[in-house]
């Protein structure tokens, strides 16, 4: 099994950078995971450049990642109410295409604040639902600047905090 997962933080070490990490580290080991690390080299989707005489390399490799993928995991932090745009551009480079169509996607969003970056999370369902993609988890986690070490540990170890 191949899970592809991307953090729709720029920002190396992220909240929602660590939790992708994180969940690598306690992936079984029959499963292939893989974290996209091209987010910052799409460019800005227009659908002037989404034919194939012109698609950027970058978005060929996105798109690659994703097909062959048997799953995928999101994490977004929350930028002004929503998802970075940085994300948001990724996934309309694939509306078009189809990559994430009926796939089964994990979504998370993760924040220090008490909302958990409840608005991103909800913004990147309805982007999910536009394309299509089988959401089968979900989760908006809150106030992790202070339990951030304890819920990766409780990770890593398999057990429920």
């Amino acid at each position: 099994m191949r899970i592809q997962a991307v953090s729709g933080s720029l920002r190396a070490n992220s909240t929602n950078s660590a939790l992708v990490r994180a969940a690598e580290e306690c992936a079984d080991a029959e499963v292939d995971f893989a974290v996209f690390e091209g987010l910052d080299t799409l460019p800005h989707y227009s659908p002037e450049l989404d034919r194939a005489d012109v698609l950027p390399a970058s978005v060929l490799e996105w798109r690659k990642q994703l097909a062959s993928a048997d799953g995928v995991l999101i994490c977004t932090p929350e930028y002004a109410f929503g998802m970075p745009g940085s994300l948001k551009n990724a996934l309309d480079w694939v509306v078009s295409s189809g990559e994430l169509w009926r796939k089964p996607v994990a979504a998370l969003s993760a924040s220090p604040s008490a909302l958990g970056g409840e608005k991103a999370h909800a913004a990147l369902l309805l982007t999910l639902t536009a394309l299509e993609a089988q959401t089968v988890e979900e989760a908006s986690l809150a106030a992790l600047k202070n339990s951030f070490d304890a819920l990766v540990s409780a990770a890593r170890l398999k057990n429920p905090i």
